[in-house]
């Protein structure tokens, strides 16, 4: 008898403890180079993002020019060798531009991300756990959310909290809560019926250990996929306020308040504008091809 008690515990603790196949995150790192070997435009996504970002933390390594020193016998200067991107109307030299304004719409993309990751999942997680009414007040209020367009809901959000980087990125993140809210829920209300949950709720588990334990951990996978693939979103609509004029004050170069100079001299100087721009397609295109293979990833580990 006291044999087979033992043999019940264990397995009871071993259900718990230990979820289901299905629901391991873990990534095969020995087969990494095999998997990236094969996806070469992958490999170009994260080199593309490690530039960025070692652009926006140390702006030195790529250039030692002032962006707000201009040169007046180089204005509208092509690209060449000695100005890859060429020049401005004020003979500043666009990449040295480009490389500095990096550092503020990094920052705002982060921080609309981060904005959107944290309180969308924080009511994803309580509505999908706790149930009830509480599901449906917050449901309901990420379906207002998503009833308005994600950019009008930005420029009026930017509008009430004033002009500047951080208040660009606080509003296109608060723009994007709905989405992270619907992603965490549905992956919460899933796993509330999977086996080794239920183990948990029969074990006499608390409700926290049960959250942090076993519904958190598993759950959050989809959501991180969607913080990766919404960063090329929070770009595009961080330069979009940008260059409607809300972001940072002038003369500090950000990506869309450089791509807007630059649209009163697109007959003589397409570079101001398209050199810019296509700075912005390449982080876009390469955070979204990276958060393709993410959810390739996650959803063959299911």
């Amino acid at each position: 008898m006291t044999e087979t008690v033992l043999t019940e515990a264990a397995v009871t603790r071993t259900v718990i403890d230990e979820p289901d196949d299905e629901y391991r995150t873990g990534f095969d790192w020995p087969r990494l180079p095999r998997f990236l070997l094969y996806r070469p435009g992958l490999v170009l996504s994260v080199v593309t993002l490690v530039l960025v970002v070692l652009a926006a933390l140390w702006p030195t390594l790529f250039t030692a020019r002032d962006p707000l020193f201009g040169v007046p016998a180089e204005i509208f200067a092509p690209p060449s060798g000695q100005h890859w991107f060429g020049t401005d109307e004020l003979g500043r030299d666009l990449f040295t531009r480009v490389v500095h304004g990096t550092a503020l719409s990094l920052q705002a993309t982060v921080i609309a991300v981060a904005v959107a990751f944290f309180v969308g999942g924080a009511i994803g997680l309580i509505a999908g756990f706790v149930g009830r009414w509480v599901d449906d007040v917050l449901m309901r209020f990420a379906d207002v959310l998503l009833s308005i367009p994600s950019l009008f809901l930005s420029l009026a959000l930017v509008t009430a909290l004033g002009y500047g980087t951080v208040k660009v990125a606080i509003a296109v993140g608060v723009a994007s809560v709905a989405g992270f809210a619907r992603v965490m829920r549905a992956e919460v209300l899933r796993l509330r019926q999977a086996v080794f949950v239920e183990a948990a709720w029969s074990s006499g588990a608390r409700w926290y250990t049960v959250l942090g334990r076993h519904v958190l951990p598993n759950a959050i996978g989809p959501v991180v996929v969607l913080a990766t693939l919404d960063l090329g979103t929070a770009v595009l609509a961080v330069s979009s306020l940008s260059f409607l004029g809300y972001g940072a004050v002038p003369p500090a170069p950000e990506w869309g308040s450089l791509i807007s100079s630059g649209r009163n001299y697109l007959a003589n100087a397409w570079w101001i504008s398209t050199m810019s721009g296509l700075m912005v397609a390449f982080v876009v295109l390469a955070t979204n091809r990276i958060a393709r293979a993410l959810d390739g990833e996650w959803a063959n580990r299911r």
